[in-house]
């Protein structure tokens, strides 16, 4: 997953244990610098390409995810080009992220192809550190969307696979005909 040399941090090594060991299924990752919602995949297919557009199989499932968070948003979801993150608003909010800028190693790239997790990542503001006293301000701005895409949590696939004792299957595998991705049930 990560290009030769590249060194992990520990901590993001920790998350990547993390993940695996416990079946999330939805996440956002809330970066600063642009107001925005990315979805992968983040890495281009191409990687002397940049800005091109490069979907997952599961691209519908990410657009609908994406928006489901950048409606909800009061800034996002206002249609003036003007302000920031304005050279969005045609895209309605939302940009596959290496269409945006490819970049390797991303966590939402990871989530996808290692983990049962769709990951999102939610540029909250043109700020990339914003100051204190605009922290609030931030929050208010994206908790009615975060609880919004939270809710998604709700939609794809679930239940309980079984076997005909009722006992559940764990690490069974689970197609969609026409998605070239599989998830697995887990404990």
């Amino acid at each position: 997953f990560f290009p030769p040399g590249f060194q992990v941090a520990p901590e993001t090594k920790a998350v990547m244990k993390w993940l695996r060991s416990i079946p999330f299924v939805l996440s956002a990752s809330l970066h600063g610098g642009e107001l925005v919602v990315t979805y992968p995949y983040d890495y281009s297919r191409h990687p002397m390409e940049e800005k091109m557009f490069s979907p997952t199989p599961d691209e519908k499932v990410f657009k609908m995810l994406a928006k489901a968070y950048a409606d909800a948003h009061p800034v996002i979801s206002d249609q003036s080009e003007l302000r920031c993150g304005g050279n969005f608003v045609k895209r309605g909010g939302i940009i596959n992220g290496a269409e945006w800028y490819s970049f390797t190693g991303g966590m939402a790239d990871f989530n996808y192809l290692h983990t049962n997790c769709f990951e999102i990542t939610v540029e909250v503001g043109c700020e990339k550190f914003p100051l204190e006293e605009e922290l609030f301000t931030i929050w208010h701005e994206n908790k009615g969307a975060l609880l919004n895409y939270m809710e998604m949590v709700h939609r794809g696939i679930k239940g309980i696979v079984s076997d005909k004792f009722g006992n559940p299957i764990k690490n069974a595998r689970i197609s969609v005909r026409g998605i070239q991705h599989d998830v697995t049930t887990g404990n």
